[in-house]
Protein backbone atom coordinates (compact mmCIF):
# COMPACT_ATOMS: atom_id res chain seq x y z
CA UNK A 1 0.00 0.00 0.00
CA UNK A 2 1.21 3.29 -0.95
CA UNK A 3 1.47 6.56 1.13
CA UNK A 4 -0.62 8.26 -1.25
CA UNK A 5 -3.16 5.56 -0.46
CA UNK A 6 -2.30 5.81 3.13
CA UNK A 7 -3.38 9.31 3.39
CA UNK A 8 -6.29 8.82 1.50
CA UNK A 9 -8.24 6.48 4.39
CA UNK A 10 -7.34 9.71 6.60
CA UNK A 11 -11.47 11.11 7.20
CA UNK A 12 -12.25 14.96 6.11
CA UNK A 13 -12.96 17.68 8.42
CA UNK A 14 -16.85 18.00 7.21
CA UNK A 15 -17.60 14.07 7.62
CA UNK A 16 -15.68 14.36 11.09
CA UNK A 17 -17.90 17.15 12.01
CA UNK A 18 -21.02 15.02 11.19
CA UNK A 19 -19.96 12.15 13.16
CA UNK A 20 -22.45 11.28 16.66
CA UNK A 21 -19.26 11.12 18.88
CA UNK A 22 -18.30 14.78 17.30
CA UNK A 23 -21.69 15.97 17.34
CA UNK A 24 -21.51 15.59 21.51
CA UNK A 25 -18.24 17.08 21.55
CA UNK A 26 -20.01 20.09 19.78
CA UNK A 27 -22.66 20.57 21.91
CA UNK A 28 -20.34 20.81 24.67
CA UNK A 29 -17.54 23.11 23.41
CA UNK A 30 -18.74 24.44 20.55
CA UNK A 31 -18.62 24.33 17.11
CA UNK A 32 -15.40 26.84 15.71
CA UNK A 33 -13.91 24.84 18.93
CA UNK A 34 -14.11 21.24 17.71
CA UNK A 35 -13.68 22.41 14.28
CA UNK A 36 -10.47 23.78 15.45
CA UNK A 37 -9.02 20.50 17.65
CA UNK A 38 -10.22 18.64 14.86
CA UNK A 39 -7.86 20.50 12.48
CA UNK A 40 -5.54 20.49 14.67
CA UNK A 41 -5.67 16.67 15.27
CA UNK A 42 -6.04 15.69 11.88
CA UNK A 43 -2.27 17.56 10.81
CA UNK A 44 -0.77 15.68 13.82
CA UNK A 45 -2.43 12.58 12.11
CA UNK A 46 -1.27 13.18 8.60
CA UNK A 47 2.36 13.39 10.13
CA UNK A 48 1.84 9.91 12.10
CA UNK A 49 0.69 7.96 8.67
CA UNK A 50 3.85 8.92 7.24
CA UNK A 51 5.81 7.47 9.30
CA UNK A 52 3.23 3.95 9.43
CA UNK A 53 5.16 0.66 7.28
CA UNK A 54 1.59 -0.61 6.57
CA UNK A 55 -2.37 -0.91 6.15
CA UNK A 56 -2.69 -2.34 9.78
CA UNK A 57 -0.96 0.88 11.52
CA UNK A 58 -2.80 3.33 9.38
CA UNK A 59 -5.95 2.14 10.28
CA UNK A 60 -4.75 1.91 14.00
CA UNK A 61 -3.42 5.36 14.10
CA UNK A 62 -6.83 6.82 12.38
CA UNK A 63 -8.66 4.96 14.96
CA UNK A 64 -7.32 6.85 17.47
CA UNK A 65 -8.36 10.28 16.02
CA UNK A 66 -11.59 10.92 18.31
CA UNK A 67 -9.97 9.83 21.18
CA UNK A 68 -7.18 12.36 20.03
CA UNK A 69 -9.68 15.76 19.49
CA UNK A 70 -11.67 14.67 22.98
CA UNK A 71 -8.19 14.97 24.82
CA UNK A 72 -7.51 18.18 22.92
CA UNK A 73 -10.18 19.32 23.93
CA UNK A 74 -10.18 18.35 27.65
CA UNK A 75 -6.73 20.26 27.67
CA UNK A 76 -7.42 23.17 26.65
CA UNK A 77 -10.62 23.68 29.26
CA UNK A 78 -7.60 22.78 31.99
CA UNK A 79 -6.54 25.52 33.53
CA UNK A 80 -2.61 26.54 31.95
CA UNK A 81 -1.14 27.55 35.22
CA UNK A 82 -1.24 25.04 37.94
CA UNK A 83 -0.22 23.62 41.23
CA UNK A 84 2.95 21.65 41.05
CA UNK A 85 5.06 19.52 43.60
CA UNK A 86 8.40 20.79 43.54
CA UNK A 87 10.95 18.19 44.35
CA UNK A 88 13.58 20.26 43.17
CA UNK A 89 15.44 20.79 46.67
CA UNK A 90 15.39 24.67 45.16
CA UNK A 91 12.89 26.96 47.40
CA UNK A 92 12.96 29.88 45.75
CA UNK A 93 12.71 28.33 42.09
CA UNK A 94 11.94 31.04 40.02
CA UNK A 95 10.01 29.00 37.22
CA UNK A 96 7.73 27.43 39.82
CA UNK A 97 6.85 30.61 41.36
CA UNK A 98 9.35 30.96 44.13
CA UNK A 99 7.89 31.49 48.05
CA UNK A 100 4.98 29.45 48.60
CA UNK A 101 2.28 31.90 50.25
CA UNK A 102 1.79 31.15 54.20
CA UNK A 103 -2.03 30.09 55.39
CA UNK A 104 -2.41 33.83 56.65
CA UNK A 105 -1.05 35.61 53.44
CA UNK A 106 -3.52 33.51 51.70
CA UNK A 107 -6.75 34.37 53.69
CA UNK A 108 -5.87 37.86 53.82
CA UNK A 109 -5.98 37.97 49.60
CA UNK A 110 -8.91 35.76 49.36
CA UNK A 111 -10.83 37.85 52.15
CA UNK A 112 -10.24 40.64 49.68
CA UNK A 113 -10.69 39.26 45.86
CA UNK A 114 -14.02 38.46 46.86
CA UNK A 115 -15.24 42.10 47.37
CA UNK A 116 -14.46 46.12 47.66
CA UNK A 117 -11.86 47.17 49.49
CA UNK A 118 -10.37 50.59 51.36
CA UNK A 119 -7.55 49.69 48.82
CA UNK A 120 -6.90 53.09 47.85
CA UNK A 121 -9.29 54.71 50.03
CA UNK A 122 -8.93 56.81 53.32
CA UNK A 123 -11.67 55.34 55.32
CA UNK A 124 -10.79 58.56 58.04
CA UNK A 125 -11.62 61.07 55.93
CA UNK A 126 -14.17 59.91 53.32
CA UNK A 127 -11.70 60.12 50.43
CA UNK A 128 -9.49 58.73 47.88
CA UNK A 129 -6.45 57.89 49.83
CA UNK A 130 -2.42 56.13 49.23
CA UNK A 131 -2.86 52.16 47.77
CA UNK A 132 -0.27 51.47 50.51
CA UNK A 133 -0.85 53.19 53.49
CA UNK A 134 -2.97 50.29 54.86
CA UNK A 135 0.26 48.09 55.29
CA UNK A 136 3.18 51.30 55.70
CA UNK A 137 3.19 51.09 59.41
CA UNK A 138 3.77 47.68 59.85
CA UNK A 139 6.71 47.67 57.12
CA UNK A 140 8.10 50.37 59.16
CA UNK A 141 7.48 48.94 62.61
CA UNK A 142 9.34 45.59 61.15
CA UNK A 143 12.13 47.58 59.54
CA UNK A 144 12.74 50.17 61.52
CA UNK A 145 12.01 52.90 58.19
CA UNK A 146 10.94 55.98 58.29
CA UNK A 147 8.29 55.46 55.43
CA UNK A 148 7.84 52.36 52.55
CA UNK A 149 5.47 51.94 49.61
CA UNK A 150 5.28 48.73 47.48
CA UNK A 151 5.67 48.40 43.41
CA UNK A 152 5.01 45.13 41.61
CA UNK A 153 8.57 43.97 41.72
CA UNK A 154 12.23 44.68 42.53
CA UNK A 155 13.57 45.65 39.27
CA UNK A 156 10.69 48.22 38.79
CA UNK A 157 11.60 49.36 43.13
CA UNK A 158 14.97 50.16 41.69
CA UNK A 159 14.00 51.82 38.73
CA UNK A 160 11.67 53.99 40.31
CA UNK A 161 14.20 55.17 43.32
CA UNK A 162 16.97 55.63 40.70
CA UNK A 163 14.46 57.90 38.78
CA UNK A 164 12.47 59.90 41.30
CA UNK A 165 16.14 59.99 43.16
CA UNK A 166 18.85 60.50 40.51
CA UNK A 167 17.04 60.91 37.13
CA UNK A 168 18.82 63.48 35.13
CA UNK A 169 21.98 63.32 36.93
CA UNK A 170 25.17 60.16 38.16
CA UNK A 171 24.88 57.28 39.87
CA UNK A 172 27.67 56.46 41.17
CA UNK A 173 28.30 52.69 41.76
CA UNK A 174 31.16 49.59 42.10
CA UNK A 175 32.09 48.48 39.24
CA UNK A 176 31.85 45.16 41.26
CA UNK A 177 28.16 45.76 41.15
CA UNK A 178 27.05 46.18 38.18
CA UNK A 179 24.65 42.88 38.51
CA UNK A 180 22.51 40.90 35.97
CA UNK A 181 19.15 40.11 37.84
CA UNK A 182 18.09 37.59 35.34
CA UNK A 183 16.42 37.62 32.45
CA UNK A 184 18.75 39.74 30.94
CA UNK A 185 17.80 42.96 33.16
CA UNK A 186 21.31 44.75 34.05
CA UNK A 187 21.85 47.45 36.63
CA UNK A 188 23.30 49.59 34.10
CA UNK A 189 20.16 49.22 31.53
CA UNK A 190 17.81 50.09 34.18
CA UNK A 191 19.92 53.01 35.46
CA UNK A 192 19.52 54.33 31.58
CA UNK A 193 15.62 53.55 31.53
CA UNK A 194 15.04 55.33 34.99
CA UNK A 195 16.86 58.70 33.29
CA UNK A 196 20.10 58.41 35.45
CA UNK A 197 23.81 58.45 34.02
CA UNK A 198 25.94 55.74 35.65
CA UNK A 199 29.73 56.72 36.94
CA UNK A 200 31.69 53.97 37.56
CA UNK A 201 33.70 53.44 40.99
CA UNK A 202 36.70 51.09 41.29
CA UNK A 203 37.48 47.59 39.63
CA UNK A 204 35.63 44.44 39.64
CA UNK A 205 37.07 43.13 42.30
CA UNK A 206 38.61 46.17 44.27
CA UNK A 207 36.67 49.27 45.26
CA UNK A 208 37.60 51.99 48.27
CA UNK A 209 35.98 54.65 49.77
CA UNK A 210 38.50 57.26 48.24
CA UNK A 211 37.03 55.70 44.59
CA UNK A 212 33.63 56.67 45.44
CA UNK A 213 35.11 60.31 46.39
CA UNK A 214 37.05 60.39 43.40
CA UNK A 215 33.95 59.75 41.08
CA UNK A 216 31.52 62.18 42.61
CA UNK A 217 31.00 65.17 40.31
CA UNK A 218 28.82 68.24 40.50
CA UNK A 219 25.95 65.96 38.74
CA UNK A 220 26.40 63.11 41.52
CA UNK A 221 22.56 62.24 42.84
CA UNK A 222 23.23 59.57 44.83
CA UNK A 223 25.47 56.70 45.61
CA UNK A 224 23.83 52.91 44.74
CA UNK A 225 25.06 49.88 46.64
CA UNK A 226 23.95 46.44 45.19
CA UNK A 227 24.08 43.57 47.36
CA UNK A 228 25.59 40.32 45.23
CA UNK A 229 23.27 38.36 46.27
CA UNK A 230 23.42 35.83 43.08
CA UNK A 231 26.66 35.32 43.10
CA UNK A 232 30.38 36.16 45.19
CA UNK A 233 33.54 37.48 44.06
CA UNK A 234 35.99 36.06 46.45
CA UNK A 235 40.25 36.00 46.50
CA UNK A 236 42.17 39.40 46.14
CA UNK A 237 38.76 41.87 47.11
CA UNK A 238 38.10 45.28 48.71
CA UNK A 239 34.46 46.59 49.00
CA UNK A 240 33.25 49.15 50.92
CA UNK A 241 30.83 48.52 53.48
CA UNK A 242 27.15 49.93 53.52
CA UNK A 243 27.63 51.70 56.82
CA UNK A 244 31.25 53.11 55.35
CA UNK A 245 29.44 54.60 52.12
CA UNK A 246 26.40 55.87 54.20
CA UNK A 247 28.66 57.85 56.10
CA UNK A 248 30.00 59.79 53.11
CA UNK A 249 26.53 60.20 51.69
CA UNK A 250 26.06 62.49 54.76
CA UNK A 251 29.08 64.00 54.22
CA UNK A 252 28.92 65.16 50.65
CA UNK A 253 24.59 65.16 51.53
CA UNK A 254 24.15 62.30 48.51
CA UNK A 255 21.84 59.87 49.40
CA UNK A 256 22.17 56.03 49.06
CA UNK A 257 20.25 53.78 47.73
CA UNK A 258 19.97 50.07 48.50
CA UNK A 259 19.27 47.67 46.22
CA UNK A 260 19.03 44.59 48.60
CA UNK A 261 16.97 42.11 46.04
CA UNK A 262 16.48 38.70 48.51
CA UNK A 263 15.33 40.91 51.22
CA UNK A 264 16.06 39.05 54.54
CA UNK A 265 14.27 40.35 57.69
CA UNK A 266 15.67 37.83 60.04
CA UNK A 267 19.22 36.42 60.59
CA UNK A 268 19.86 33.12 58.88
CA UNK A 269 22.70 32.59 60.59
CA UNK A 270 19.95 30.74 63.34
CA UNK A 271 19.27 28.10 61.07
CA UNK A 272 23.09 27.32 60.56
CA UNK A 273 23.30 29.15 57.15
CA UNK A 274 25.56 32.02 56.37
CA UNK A 275 24.90 35.83 56.89
CA UNK A 276 22.67 37.58 54.38
CA UNK A 277 22.42 41.54 55.00
CA UNK A 278 19.08 42.28 56.80
CA UNK A 279 16.75 44.69 55.85
CA UNK A 280 16.76 45.68 59.18
CA UNK A 281 20.60 46.54 59.10
CA UNK A 282 20.59 48.66 55.97
CA UNK A 283 18.13 51.20 57.38
CA UNK A 284 20.53 50.73 60.81
CA UNK A 285 22.98 51.49 58.57
CA UNK A 286 22.23 54.85 57.35
CA UNK A 287 20.74 53.55 53.84
CA UNK A 288 18.12 56.58 52.75
CA UNK A 289 16.25 54.20 50.13
CA UNK A 290 16.62 49.89 50.52
CA UNK A 291 14.67 48.12 47.79
CA UNK A 292 14.07 44.70 48.47
CA UNK A 293 11.64 41.73 47.10
CA UNK A 294 8.71 40.45 48.48
CA UNK A 295 8.77 37.15 47.31
CA UNK A 296 12.42 35.85 47.68
CA UNK A 297 13.58 35.20 51.62
CA UNK A 298 11.04 36.93 52.98
CA UNK A 299 8.47 34.70 52.13
CA UNK A 300 5.77 36.82 50.37
CA UNK A 301 4.33 37.68 47.52
CA UNK A 302 5.70 39.07 43.94
CA UNK A 303 6.78 43.02 45.35
CA UNK A 304 9.41 45.36 45.05
CA UNK A 305 9.39 46.90 48.65
CA UNK A 306 10.56 50.42 48.86
CA UNK A 307 11.87 51.48 52.14
CA UNK A 308 13.73 54.57 54.13
CA UNK A 309 13.85 58.01 54.60
CA UNK A 310 10.47 59.76 54.87
CA UNK A 311 11.65 62.41 52.60
CA UNK A 312 12.92 60.22 49.78
CA UNK A 313 9.80 57.68 50.14
CA UNK A 314 7.26 60.73 49.62
CA UNK A 315 9.59 62.20 46.36
CA UNK A 316 9.41 58.16 44.95
CA UNK A 317 5.89 58.09 45.71
CA UNK A 318 4.94 61.64 43.84
CA UNK A 319 6.92 60.12 40.43
CA UNK A 320 4.47 59.49 37.48
CA UNK A 321 5.92 55.71 37.25
CA UNK A 322 4.29 54.60 40.49
CA UNK A 323 0.94 54.00 38.75
CA UNK A 324 2.72 51.95 36.24
CA UNK A 325 4.13 50.05 38.53
CA UNK A 326 1.39 49.75 41.79
CA UNK A 327 0.32 46.57 43.32
CA UNK A 328 -2.95 44.86 43.14
CA UNK A 329 -5.19 44.40 45.88
CA UNK A 330 -4.49 40.66 46.48
CA UNK A 331 -0.59 41.44 46.63
CA UNK A 332 -1.19 44.29 49.14
CA UNK A 333 -3.61 41.94 51.30
CA UNK A 334 -0.96 39.42 51.54
CA UNK A 335 1.42 41.51 52.11
CA UNK A 336 -0.05 43.17 54.96
CA UNK A 337 -0.58 39.57 56.07
CA UNK A 338 3.51 38.59 55.60
CA UNK A 339 4.55 41.79 57.41
CA UNK A 340 2.06 41.22 60.46
CA UNK A 341 3.73 37.77 60.95
CA UNK A 342 7.42 39.21 61.40
CA UNK A 343 6.14 41.22 64.57
CA UNK A 344 6.04 37.49 65.99
CA UNK A 345 9.55 35.90 66.14
CA UNK A 346 9.10 33.29 67.70
CA UNK A 347 6.57 31.86 65.43
CA UNK A 348 8.12 32.96 62.06
CA UNK A 349 9.28 29.63 61.02
CA UNK A 350 6.39 27.98 61.48
CA UNK A 351 3.41 30.60 59.45
CA UNK A 352 5.95 31.81 56.53
CA UNK A 353 6.97 28.58 54.70
CA UNK A 354 9.96 29.59 53.20
CA UNK A 355 11.43 30.13 56.54
CA UNK A 356 10.10 26.93 57.74
CA UNK A 357 11.36 25.16 54.90
CA UNK A 358 15.07 26.99 55.39
CA UNK A 359 14.64 25.80 59.36
CA UNK A 360 14.27 22.07 59.10
CA UNK A 361 16.47 19.88 60.60
CA UNK A 362 18.07 17.29 58.81
CA UNK A 363 16.67 14.16 61.05
CA UNK A 364 13.54 15.93 60.65
CA UNK A 365 14.22 15.73 56.52
CA UNK A 366 15.52 11.85 57.11
CA UNK A 367 12.51 11.31 59.08
CA UNK A 368 10.54 12.39 56.63
CA UNK A 369 12.21 11.14 53.28
CA UNK A 370 12.07 7.42 54.62
CA UNK A 371 8.67 8.03 55.72
CA UNK A 372 7.65 9.21 51.60
CA UNK A 373 10.01 6.11 50.55
CA UNK A 374 8.08 3.82 52.72
CA UNK A 375 4.90 5.03 51.30
CA UNK A 376 5.94 4.92 47.63
CA UNK A 377 6.90 1.17 47.90
CA UNK A 378 4.01 0.40 49.84
CA UNK A 379 1.90 1.34 46.88
CA UNK A 380 4.30 0.08 44.26
CA UNK A 381 4.58 -2.90 45.54
CA UNK A 382 8.05 -2.88 45.79
CA UNK A 383 10.42 -4.49 48.67
CA UNK A 384 12.45 -2.16 51.39
CA UNK A 385 15.58 -0.64 49.80
CA UNK A 386 17.33 0.07 53.37
CA UNK A 387 20.26 -2.15 52.47
CA UNK A 388 23.86 -1.60 51.14
CA UNK A 389 24.48 -0.45 47.61
CA UNK A 390 25.60 -3.74 46.88
CA UNK A 391 22.69 -5.74 48.07
CA UNK A 392 19.97 -2.62 46.38
CA UNK A 393 21.39 -3.49 42.42
CA UNK A 394 21.16 -7.52 43.71
CA UNK A 395 17.45 -6.91 44.58
CA UNK A 396 16.64 -4.31 41.69
CA UNK A 397 17.93 -7.50 38.76
CA UNK A 398 15.65 -9.58 40.29
CA UNK A 399 12.16 -10.80 38.18
CA UNK A 400 9.65 -8.51 38.70
CA UNK A 401 11.31 -5.65 40.81
CA UNK A 402 9.78 -2.36 39.28
CA UNK A 403 12.33 -0.41 40.56
CA UNK A 404 14.89 0.89 43.46
CA UNK A 405 13.34 3.51 45.67
CA UNK A 406 15.57 4.05 48.33
CA UNK A 407 16.29 7.45 50.59
CA UNK A 408 19.77 9.48 49.84
CA UNK A 409 21.58 12.68 51.19
CA UNK A 410 21.53 15.66 48.66
CA UNK A 411 21.83 18.98 48.33
CA UNK A 412 19.46 21.51 48.66
CA UNK A 413 19.49 25.01 47.43
CA UNK A 414 18.13 28.78 48.09
CA UNK A 415 17.44 29.55 44.66
CA UNK A 416 15.76 33.15 43.55
CA UNK A 417 20.02 34.50 43.38
CA UNK A 418 20.22 34.25 47.09
CA UNK A 419 22.80 32.38 48.76
CA UNK A 420 24.85 31.43 45.87
CA UNK A 421 27.67 29.75 47.94
CA UNK A 422 25.24 28.01 50.59
CA UNK A 423 25.04 23.98 50.09
CA UNK A 424 22.12 23.42 52.12
CA UNK A 425 22.42 19.51 53.33
CA UNK A 426 18.88 17.51 52.97
CA UNK A 427 17.18 14.16 51.74
CA UNK A 428 15.94 12.76 48.67
CA UNK A 429 14.06 9.98 47.80
CA UNK A 430 14.98 8.33 45.17
CA UNK A 431 13.03 6.21 42.71
CA UNK A 432 15.50 4.04 39.79
CA UNK A 433 13.02 2.34 37.54
CA UNK A 434 13.72 -0.93 36.01
CA UNK A 435 11.51 -0.99 33.19
CA UNK A 436 11.97 2.77 32.23
CA UNK A 437 13.90 5.20 32.12
CA UNK A 438 14.84 8.19 34.88
CA UNK A 439 13.82 10.72 31.82
CA UNK A 440 10.78 8.63 31.10
CA UNK A 441 9.37 8.99 34.06
CA UNK A 442 10.21 12.30 34.61
CA UNK A 443 8.10 13.02 31.56
CA UNK A 444 5.11 10.71 33.14
CA UNK A 445 5.08 12.31 36.54
CA UNK A 446 5.25 15.97 34.84
CA UNK A 447 2.11 15.01 33.04
CA UNK A 448 0.11 14.13 35.89
CA UNK A 449 -2.75 16.91 37.05
CA UNK A 450 -0.47 18.28 39.62
CA UNK A 451 2.88 17.97 38.22
CA UNK A 452 5.76 16.37 39.80
CA UNK A 453 8.88 18.16 39.25
CA UNK A 454 12.54 16.69 40.45
CA UNK A 455 15.97 16.22 38.67
CA UNK A 456 17.59 13.66 37.24
CA UNK A 457 21.07 11.78 38.19
CA UNK A 458 22.82 8.83 37.14
CA UNK A 459 19.51 7.26 35.93
CA UNK A 460 17.54 8.03 39.44
CA UNK A 461 14.69 10.59 39.74
CA UNK A 462 15.31 12.75 42.59
CA UNK A 463 12.63 14.70 44.91
CA UNK A 464 14.25 16.48 47.74
CA UNK A 465 11.68 16.63 50.40
CA UNK A 466 12.72 20.05 51.95
CA UNK A 467 10.55 20.84 49.43
CA UNK A 468 8.08 18.86 48.98
CA UNK A 469 4.81 19.82 50.67
CA UNK A 470 3.44 17.50 53.23
CA UNK A 471 -0.36 17.81 51.75
CA UNK A 472 1.22 16.02 48.95
CA UNK A 473 2.31 12.57 50.35
CA UNK A 474 -1.25 10.90 49.93
CA UNK A 475 -1.36 12.45 45.88
CA UNK A 476 2.37 11.13 45.55
CA UNK A 477 1.45 7.52 47.02
CA UNK A 478 -1.84 7.42 44.46
CA UNK A 479 0.31 8.02 41.36
CA UNK A 480 2.62 4.91 42.29
CA UNK A 481 -0.19 2.87 43.37
CA UNK A 482 0.12 -0.52 41.74
CA UNK A 483 3.55 0.94 40.02
CA UNK A 484 1.82 1.49 36.46
CA UNK A 485 3.70 4.40 35.83
CA UNK A 486 6.93 2.48 36.26
CA UNK A 487 6.07 -0.02 33.94
CA UNK A 488 7.14 -0.11 30.36
CA UNK A 489 3.52 0.50 27.98
CA UNK A 490 2.06 1.31 31.15
CA UNK A 491 -0.18 4.35 31.45
CA UNK A 492 1.32 7.27 32.71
Amino acid sequence: MDKNEIYRMLPKVDRLMTEENIQEMISRHGYECVHKAVNSVLGRAREGLARCGSEQEARACIAEIPEQIRRVLEGWERPGLKPVVNGTGIILHTGLGRAPLGESALQAAMKIAGGYSNLEYDLEKGQRGERCLNFEELVCRVTGAEAAMAVNNNAGAVLLALSAVAGGGEVVVSRGELVEIGGGFRIPEIMELGGARLREAGTTNRTRLTDYENAVSGETRAFLKVHTSNYRIVGFTCSVSLGELCKLGRARKIPVIQDLGSGVLVNLEKYGLEHEPTVQEAVAQGADVVCFSGDKLMGGPQAGIIAGRKEYIEKIRRHPLVRALRIDKFTAAALEAVFREYLHPESEEVKIPVLHMLSETEDSLRRKAENMAASLRNAAGIHSADCSPGERERRAEQPGVLAEIAVEPCVSRTGGGSLPMQDIRSYAVTVAPREITAEELGRRLRGKEIPVIGRISGERFFMDVRTVEEKYGGYLSEIFRGGDILRKGGRP
